[in-house]
């Protein structure tokens, strides 16, 4: 692996410390697989739309679909 200086003169800690933190983030995307998706959100969940049964319309709900401006 390179790493090149494009703008600036570091000094060799700041490089250091850049270089391991590129090598600790290098290290961790290599121990999770790549395939394996993360947390999912609350939002995401389809059981969240299953816990609360939805009502049904009842004989005149197609007079309420129409909303006249």
């Amino acid at each position: 692996m390179t790493i090149k200086v494009l703008r600036g003169n570091p000094t060799p800690e700041e490089l250091a410390a850049a270089l391991a933190v590129v090598r600790a983030r290098a290290a961790a995307a290599a121990v999770q697989p790549s395939g394996a998706p993360g947390p999912r959100d609350s939002w995401a969940d389809p059981s969240r739309l299953a816990a609360h049964r939805t009502p049904r319309p009842g004989p005149a709900a197609w007079s309420r679909t129409y909303w006249p401006s």
